[in-house]
């Protein structure tokens, strides 16, 4: 994608790359658009890097993202629900999901609280309050959700094998 000048619509909420700290991007900004993946931008505002999730997008001027789930009868969580939500959440770095690169190691449902154990592809990523709060953010939007807690654990580490195989081929890593 090449960069390119937008003006913002309204204000919008957006997270400093790559601590992860909440801004507010105000109305009628000018905003570089430095990249577009799955459903989020990055933008430079102010010299500062920030991350717009898809679901604001109309702030930039695009389509916003839906992210709508039926509830259940029962008023109880869908562990589906929860699992298509993070499929929705894409590696800053690599386009592929979170679900499908195999970082999300476990999903526990207690009630109507949500508690996620998750990992990075390396300890060291400086993306990992980022994609943490978008995990947080997206699972909320699941009916019945009340709180999502994410842990991110590094016991087992990482590796290319706990990738699914579609995504060894998109990334070009199934040898």
């Amino acid at each position: 994608m090449e960069k390119r000048m937008v003006v913002t619509q309204r204000d919008v909420e957006a997270r400093l790359v790559p601590v992860g700290t909440p801004i507010t991007i105000p109305q009628d900004s000018f905003v570089t658009l430095t990249q577009s993946l799955g459903g989020n931008y990055t933008v430079v505002h102010n010299g500062n890097m920030a991350r717009i999730d898809g679901t604001d997008a109309d702030a930039l001027g695009f389509e916003p993202q839906k992210l709508e789930f039926e509830p259940r009868a029962d008023g109880e969580i869908d562990e589906a629900q929860v699992w298509a939500a993070m499929e929705t959440i894409f590696d800053p770095e690599i386009p592929v999901n979170v679900v499908a690169l195999g970082l999300i190691y476990s999903v526990a449902i207690t009630g109507h609280a949500v508690s996620i154990e998750m990992t990075l592809t390396a300890p060291g990523c400086g993306m990992g309050p980022v994609l943490v709060d978008d995990v947080k953010y997206r699972v909320a939007k699941v009916p019945g959700v009340e709180s999502v807690s994410v842990e991110l654990v590094f016991d087992p580490p990482w590796s290319r094998d706990k990738m699914s195989e579609e995504a060894q081929l998109e990334t070009g890593m199934f040898f």
